[in-house]
Formats: structure tokens, C-alpha cells, sequence
């Protein structure tokens, strides 16, 4: 298992080693010990979810407010998703900034976020499924989400990313939450210090 840091601090991809014989493939998706070791904290898990969508379809971008916040674990069992993580922190050196890594059934895979970051994905293929770890159960009080087509956000979406959920496409804008004052704020608590 590799596990990689990407360009926003709290967000890591994590690469399991696969194993292929007549039968078909093995990987460990995730193990608590090493994810732990990588970012210098546990994964506490309070909740599974699965998400099936079509092409096209986005998904996000989502957060829980900080405190306590939400860390997830996310990868793509069938299928194939653009995952993006985006900073929104305020204060933070990458604050609006976004990282896009590609999850499919081929590779196995996975997206590690820290709390205060946002999570988005968009369907690449005719199905996919997305499974994702919580650390954190749903608390619909504390759930924001921000527009996933922002300008300001300059996510660089696939063509076929169109379809968004009512909730989704009235999100509204980083500018907006930010002169609100319901974005995460970049510090310790939000960031593990490796």
C-alpha cells in the first residue's frame, strides 16, 4: 500500500498493492494502522456509505462544519469517478484550491481527506459506485455544501459533468460562505501535522 500526500495539506491517495491470480484480484483498500502512521492520526469510523451514479452525474462540494468535522476515506468500487478535493479552509496557503484524482475499479484507488476539506466527485462511467468511510455520522445541521461549478472554485470538471442534485445546484458560492463565516478556518485542529 502506497499512501501519498497531494497538494493540499490534509489530503492524501492511497494506492493498494494488487494481487492478481486465475480467480481474479485481492487488495487491502484500507488499513487503519498504516493510513495512521502516513497522517499521524487514526481513522476514527462512525459511518459507511455507498453512492451509485450515473454518468455525469456530480456530487459535492461537500463538507461538515469544524468543529468536529468530518474525515473521510473514499473510493470507487465499480466504475470510474473524477474525485476532488477542495480546500476550504480559510487561511489556508491552498484555501479555494482544488486536486483532482481519478478512482476507478481498475486500480483500486482511494481518497483520504481531513476535516475542513471539501469532497466532490462526478461520474466518468455509465455506473459508478463510490464507497466512502466516515469518521463522523451524517449530521444534516452541520452539512454545507458549496457550488460545485463556482467560478471561483475553477474545478476543471469533465465535458459530461452535468447533473447535479437540487440541494447541489442551489449550493452556495465560496465568496458567499466565506463572507457568512460558515468556512472551516485553517489551523492545527484542521491540519495534521506529520
Amino acid at each position: 500500500m502506497r499512501i501519498e500526500p497531494l497538494s493540499i495539506a490534509g489530503a492524501w491517495r492511497i494506492t493498494p498493492r494488487l494481487h492478481h491470480d486465475d480467480r481474479g484480484s485481492f487488495a487491502e483498500w484500507y488499513r487503519f494502522d498504516r493510513l495512521a502512521e502516513a497522517t499521524g492520526q487514526p481513522l476514527d469510523l462512525a459511518q459507511g456509505n455507498v453512492s451509485v451514479s450515473r454518468r455525469g452525474v456530480v456530487r459535492g462540494v461537500h463538507f461538515a462544519d469544524v468543529p468536529p468535522g468530518q474525515a473521510k476515506y473514499v473510493t470507487c468500487v465499480r466504475g470510474a469517478v473524477l474525485d476532488v478535493v477542495v480546500d476550504l479552509r480559510t487561511g489556508s496557503p491552498t484555501f479555494g484550491k482544488s486536486e483532482a484524482v481519478p478512482l476507478d475499479d481498475t486500480d483500486r484507488a482511494a481518497v483520504h481527506l481531513d476535516p475542513g476539506l471539501g469532497h466532490a466527485f462526478c461520474a466518468l462511467s455509465e455506473e459508478a459506485v463510490v464507497v466512502y468511510l466516515c469518521s463522523t455520522v451524517f449530521n444534516p445541521a452541520a452539512e454545507r455544501a458549496v457550488h460545485p461549478f463556482d467560478p471561483d472554485l475553477a474545478i476543471a470538471w469533465p465535458e459530461q459533468a452535468k447533473l447535479l442534485s437540487d440541494r447541489d445546484a442551489r449550493a452556495p458560492s465560496l465568496r458567499r460562505l466565506r463572507a457568512d463565516g460558515l468556512l472551516p478556518v485553517f489551523s492545527p485542529e484542521t491540519l495534521r501535522i506529520l
